[in-house]
């Protein structure tokens, strides 16, 4: 299950995403907005981060303006490595490399067809694994401290 989110920024690519995962059969739990009305972005960060975080959603997808905001509220919650990505490549790599579990891009930033791309890449990529990018993951949840 796949968490979705959007602000009232991001609302009408959030729209067009639930037709894509449908198309590509992956299942999904809209968290809101139900509007193109204006709201908070950390409230709807928050409910799709803690979703992810406490495994009801395997992966989560935020839209915003940027994808920055989002990324910054969901980085906040234990277990979320939140990337903001405006390339099929960023997202390849934050799959691989980080095995991000929260995908963020801004509809003011990409067109419909990149997100598509993004979105796509992102859901088809696996992490790569290896000791290497394990230690580094670890090191992200470790050091609370700073």
């Amino acid at each position: 299950m796949i968490a979705i989110g959007s602000d009232h920024a991001g609302f009408e690519y959030k729209t067009q995403l639930k037709k894509l995962l449908d198309e590509i059969e992956k299942p999904y739990q809209d968290f809101g907005t139900t509007s193109p009305d204006s709201v908070d972005y950390p409230d709807i960060a928050h409910i799709v981060s803690k979703a992810v975080a406490s495994g009801k959603c395997l992966q989560g997808i935020l839209i915003c303006g940027t994808g920055i905001g989002m990324s910054i509220v969901a980085n906040k919650h234990k277990g979320i490595r939140a990337a903001t990505c405006e390339s099929p490549a960023s997202a390849k790599l934050s799959r691989e490399h980080n095995d991000a579990n929260i995908l963020c891009f801004g509809e003011r930033i990409v067109s419909w067809e990149t997100a598509t791309e993004i979105v796509k890449t992102f859901l088809s990529t696996p992490f790569s694994g290896g000791e290497r990018h394990m230690c580094r993951i670890e090191k992200i949840h470790s050091l609370t401290n700073l």
